[in-house]
């Protein structure tokens, strides 16, 4: 118990009378993440094909396998456009201030400060999202050694390894040995998990056909360019004559590196005709796979039509995207009811009875003119005003008095 109290001091500064460290329990000596074998991914080109094996083989009722789905998963997130709608959802929860309540409902300040800067917090509520994109997450507590002192540290077992169908956790992934993680006795403490169980593979999911169809567009509006933005060079001569031949070639390679044909004189060579284009059919689909990839993740299109955007249209898709985020903290919130604080007052982390919350969000700008109008009758609060708006304030502002204006009208004023 003296290790736990230390730790406790030296995590977050305060002593044991502040922490509840009744079901406190030394961390036992097996670490799932340490036994899990690395894997080297092999970067072959996906396609539809692989993306329905992948499917088939995760949602099997027999030995289900998450490892390919997973991968995939990962591969597609290269995609910067998706990349950028996935953090720009989570981010906007993430940065979200949270606090500490008692079972009153008054805020612990103590704990929010405390907790507020702690990376294990951070990736607990990573964990929680993640779920919305990829099904499940399950994470281990454990100690870390930062200049010589233990820190409480929160980490996610790779996905590929874990089967949260059945409850199965494979430390070589390509192997059929596996534990029931569920049934050991570190799951609820320093073992959690996140997410749903029997339903649906996540809104990667429905990105991934729409990540192959980009990069099958990219590739062919590249070749386009490469064809018709340098044409190939062509050269009609003598083939039966080796000398000319020799000629030609010496020649075509010394006017520059475009492609080049050498043919009999008595041949031609001409482009088939196709689609006349300059390259619209394929940027039409890859604006339709941002697209779909965007109202999948994001619920809307916000910010990428600069040809037929608004003002209004910016609004309403913005507001669509708070929904969807106030959804994820919600989310969070349930995350941390139901799982991270009882396995924090198993480990003696956190008191018995304190609840994880988000504040309300206020409009600053509406309430900043209801503070200006409302200070022309009423006394307003300046330490108020310092915390909500961030204004230090130093005293409140004296007006002089009008001097005196009276006119002094003289009996020849007028005349």
């Amino acid at each position: 118990m003296g290790k736990i109290s230390d730790f406790l001091k030296n995590t977050f500064g305060q002593s044991t009378e502040t922490v509840n460290l009744a079901a406190t329990s030394a961390k036992p000596g097996n670490s799932y993440i340490q036994n899990i074998v690395p894997k080297t991914i092999s970067q072959t080109r996906q396609d539809i094909k692989t993306w329905t094996n992948a499917q088939n083989i995760a949602m099997v009722e027999e030995n289900p396998k998450f490892f390919p789905i997973q991968n995939l998963f990962d591969n597609i997130l290269k995609d910067l456009h998706l990349q950028s709608q996935v953090n720009n959802r989570m981010l906007k929860s993430l940065s979200r201030p949270f606090s500490i309540k008692n079972a009153d409902g008054k805020t612990n300040d103590v704990l929010t400060t405390l907790l507020q800067d702690k990376g294990f917090v951070f990736q607990i509520n990573k964990a929680i999202l993640e779920t919305v994109f990829r099904r499940h997450s399950l994470g281990e507590f454990s100690y870390k050694l930062v200049n010589n002192e233990p820190v409480l540290t929160f980490d996610c077992i790779p996905r590929q390894n874990v089967d949260p169908r059945t409850g199965y956790l494979y430390y070589d992934y390509t192997d059929d040995k596996k534990i029931k993680y569920r049934e050991q006795k570190e799951y609820g403490s320093w073992l959690i998990e996140f997410g749903e169980k029997n339903t649906t593979l996540g809104l990667l999911d429905g990105c991934v056909p729409m990540v192959l169809f980009k990069r099958f567009g990219g590739s062919c509006w590249s070749e386009l360019c490469e064809i018709y933005g340098i044409p190939p060079r062509v050269m009609k001569t003598n083939t039966q004559d080796k000398v000319m031949v020799s000629r030609a070639k010496q020649m075509m390679a010394d006017m520059g590196s475009a492609a080049y044909f050498i043919i009999d004189d008595s041949e031609s060579f001409e482009f088939a005709k196709g689609v006349n284009t300059n390259g619209d059919v394929y940027s039409n689909l890859l604006k339709y796979c941002n697209n779909e990839m965007s109202m999948g993740i994001s619920g809307t299109v916000v910010g990428q039509d600069t040809k037929n955007g608004s003002n209004g249209k910016e609004k309403t898709s913005i507001g669509i995207l708070d929904d969807l985020v106030d959804s994820d903290l919600s989310l969070i919130e349930q995350g941390w009811r139901d799982t991270v604080i009882p396995a924090l007052i198993a480990l003696g982390i956190l008191p018995v009875g304190v609840q994880y919350k988000y504040d309300a969000t206020e409009d600053l700008e509406v309430l900043w003119k209801m503070v200006v109008e409302a200070a022309a009758f009423l006394e307003i609060d300046p330490k108020w005003v310092e915390t909500k708006f961030g204004i230090k304030v130093i005293g409140t502002k004296t007006t002089a008095a009008p001097a005196n204006l009276s006119l002094n009208l003289g009996e020849g004023f007028f005349v």
